[in-house]
């Protein structure tokens, strides 16, 4: 199965549909559901309003559509950039596959559309290493992530990832860091603006990120642990890969990973830091967890080892699918 995905064909696609389809074969069964908290932004709101309530076909194919989009999008990024030895689609099939092993990952949260974002933030981030207008790219990318955090507040955490990621693809420049400072703060300024004039600038705390130290689950259980586990395997070994590879890559590319890296180590923290985050919003941690998993998927020239991870994952994926299932 793994053959399949090292080569770029654009059956590929049908190939990830089906993939889906059966790594979330128990939404035949019953429907996605659609996680929603108060007060963590625009995307919950919208999920509240247009989303929560559709009937469980639309839900069906909303999520599937969600998680198709963003695999595909990803891998297409990370070819574009030539981040691999070679196009292929393993990145696409580790994003899809991953997202079976947490039960909180099969469901329709904002901070599974945030990854949008999120995917967006990263090739911007990595256009900036020989950018003919670096200054109009870094507002824009400001702007962006300060959108981002008024449609998902946890999303704030990503300040840190442009500010450490401009420090990785660029020399230092005083200017730069300003106007990106600006850009994020844009899309608050207009806000608060706004509010001003409708006289109702005490609502402000409404639209700001609240931080809180918590645990995202109070017990853990034997299907968690296992499937934590198997994620920390596809992060180390992909990172091995990765560190063997990154010898061979021009600079462009290794900035490129460096940046991906920045973005890992800084959203993993998310459910823990934010209220209300809980274990749905570290699917946020997939784009760059799936991104080094590819490594594993595409590098090795003896496929025993990409086969072993397939077949231990697709039997927990079975596994987390009769659970969800029989609760």
């Amino acid at each position: 199965m793994v053959i399949l995905f090292r080569s770029k064909s654009i059956i590929n696609i049908f190939y990830l549909l089906l993939l889906s389809l059966g790594t979330h074969f128990h939404l035949f069964f019953m429907p996605p559901q659609v996680i929603v908290h108060n007060n963590d932004g625009i995307f919950s709101t919208l999920l509240q309003k247009m989303v929560m309530g559709q009937s469980p076909t639309i839900l069906f194919l909303i999520y599937h559509a969600i998680v198709l989009l963003q695999a595909i999008r990803i891998n297409m990024v990370l070819n574009d950039f030539k981040m691999f030895q070679q196009n292929n689609f393993t990145t696409a099939m580790a994003f899809v596959l991953l997202t079976g092993l947490l039960p909180q990952w099969s469901s329709i949260s904002a901070a599974l559309v945030a990854n949008f974002l999120l995917i967006w933030i990263f090739i911007k981030l990595c256009r900036l290493f020989n950018h003919p207008s670096p200054k109009t790219l870094l507002f824009n990318t400001g702007l962006l992530v300060g959108f981002s955090m008024l449609c998902y507040h946890p999303t704030a955490i990503l300040i840190l990832v442009v500010l450490f990621a401009l420090a990785v693809v660029r020399p230092f420049r005083l200017a730069e860091w300003l106007i990106l400072l600006m850009g994020i703060l844009v899309p608050y300024y207009f806000l608060f603006a706004w509010l001003f004039l409708t006289d109702q600038t005490a609502s402000i705390k409404g639209f700001l990120p609240y931080l809180q130290l918590n645990l995202p689950v109070s017990t853990l259980n034997s299907p968690l642990i296992i499937s934590l586990s198997l994620l920390a395997i596809y992060l180390l070994t992909g990172l091995y890969y990765w560190q063997v590879s990154n010898k061979r890559m021009i600079i462009q590319i290794r900035k490129n990973w460096g940046v991906m890296m920045v973005i890992l180590l800084i959203v993993l923290p998310i459910p823990f830091i934010f209220q209300q985050a809980g274990l749905e919003a570290a699917i946020m941690s997939l784009v760059p967890i799936a991104a080094f998993a590819g490594n594993v998927y595409s590098y090795p020239r003896k496929m025993l080892l990409p086969n072993i991870l397939f077949l231990i994952t697709i039997s927990l994926v079975i596994f987390n699918n009769g659970w969800l299932l029989k609760n």
